[in-house]
């Protein structure tokens, strides 16, 4: 894994709804190859400051665990149209900016849009590289997330109960995020419904779990818990250290 500095991360640093989300993978040295609410948009993005990163892996290479279709539909399409949401949003404002009188009244159906948009976005950016193939297993015990996990959740068979409880729990679509809380200066399992409701101002995404439909029905249908199972059998817990690593150093 390569360096990664505190002004990556503070570069990368963005607000996601209820909680400040670190969008550091691409510091991390990690590459490959490559609206509304109910569903994003689709379609070359237009320019603005948010780009579609590329996978860290090939899109079968978490096989058989996710499948190489929904990989391609998730990222090329899902993903793809939440950065082209966010760009449209934000250049959206600059419009309303611009052209001032009554247009300033869509200040607060924009800025809710962008909220959804961007926070769609970077949150996928920590799912993707909280994978890995052949990941999973447990952090190093001596690793300042296993530490981290063990004082917090009590043992490691006790968060993966947890996060798995709350991703199987939340309600229609969102996601799982295990996140570091600066204040208290612990780990926190938190939901968010949709992409940016249910967070809490400030926790650090380190882990994230996408239960979006779009992300496991092609395979495993409505057997949500299946999936859950079978993301806990990949996860990176390499980037998870780096991103507590940094949220550290902010404190």
């Amino acid at each position: 894994m390569s360096t990664v500095t505190r002004r990556d991360l503070l570069g990368s640093a963005a607000v996601i709804g209820g909680w400040m989300a670190l969008g550091m993978e691409r510091a991390l040295g990690q590459t490959t190859q490559p609206a509304t609410t109910s569903a994003p948009a689709s379609g070359p993005a237009p320019a603005g400051p948010y780009t579609l990163p590329p996978l860290p892996y090939g899109y079968a290479d978490l096989e058989p665990f996710i499948d190489a279709q929904t990989m391609k539909l998730h990222h090329d399409l899902h993903h793809a149209g939440y950065v082209k949401g966010a760009n449209a949003a934000l250049a959206e404002l600059e419009q309303i900016r611009r052209t001032g009188g009554d247009t300033i009244q869509r200040v607060g159906a924009v800025t809710k849009n962008l909220a959804f948009q961007l926070s769609g976005h970077l949150l996928h950016e920590v799912f993707w590289n909280g994978m890995q193939p052949r990941g999973g297993g447990d952090p190093a015990a001596d690793s300042a997330s296993g530490q981290a996990l063990r004082r917090d959740f009590g043992t490691f068979d006790a968060f993966r109960a947890q996060f798995s409880a709350a991703a199987t729990q939340v309600q229609g679509s969102g996601w799982a995020v295990l996140g570091y809380e600066p204040l208290a200066q612990r780990l926190l399992v938190l939901q968010a419904e949709k992409h940016e409701h249910g967070g809490a101002w400030g926790v650090v995404p380190l882990l994230v779990l996408d239960v979006w439909e779009h992300a496991y029905y092609l395979k495993y249908q409505n057997r949500r818990t299946e999936y859950i199972a079978a993301f806990l059998k990949l996860i990176n817990w390499q980037t998870v250290e780096g991103r507590l690593q940094l949220a550290l150093q902010m404190r």
